[in-house]
């Protein structure tokens, strides 16, 4: 898969570049990034996978 090149990233992460990136893939999936190490590999996603961690997260799955 060639790398994407529409990243973006949360506008709350403010001026720092410590977050993560995300950029739209076809068929609707994502990519994600390290804004820290942008050429160092992304993780992709299908569309029904990028929906399932998003709906986990909303869930608070995820918060200690």
């Amino acid at each position: 898969m060639d790398t994407p090149t529409n990243w973006r990233k949360s506008s709350f992460s403010g001026s720092t570049n410590e977050c993560v990136e995300i950029a739209d893939l076809p068929g609707r999936g994502r990519a994600v990034r390290d804004s820290k190490n942008p050429g160092g590999g992304f993780v992709s996603f299908t569309a029904s996978e990028w929906r399932a961690f998003i709906s986990r997260v909303k869930g608070s799955d995820f918060h200690q």
